[in-house]
């Protein structure tokens, strides 16, 4: 997948992740309670979305169906971010993260299982 989304698509594909295939108006409504978009924004946002194959549009009643998940959507950003900030490199992104501030014991904890886990 290289589906690059915007934070405004995001948004869009975001309600959909939490409550699943929804009509564009329900979409609407949802993101102009949460952040005051008005029906023109979202319906723009949806289109775009539709156009780069991320969401399906199924008739009748426009209803929005997604097409990519969020974990899909979560690695191709996470290795943008690794490629472009990072040289690529995880160990990079971890010193950098585990630089920034200190750990709790369980936090520390979490860490080394996870990385147990992928030994």
């Amino acid at each position: 997948m290289s589906i690059k989304l915007f934070d405004s698509e995001l948004r869009v594909m975001d309600v959909l992740w939490k409550h699943g295939d929804l009509t564009a108006k329900e979409i609407s409504n949802i993101l102009n309670e949460e952040i005051d978009w008005n029906m023109n924004t979202t319906y723009t946002v949806i289109k775009k979305c539709i156009k780069k194959e991320a969401i399906q549009r199924l008739e009748p009643n426009f209803i929005c169906h997604a097409l990519i998940s969020k974990e899909q959507v979560q690695e191709h950003e996470t290795k943008e971010l690794l490629d472009r900030m990072f040289d690529g490199s995880e160990q990079k992104l971890f010193a950098t993260l585990l630089g920034r501030k200190k750990l709790d014991k369980n936090q520390i904890k979490k860490l080394r299982e996870m990385i147990e886990e992928n030994e």
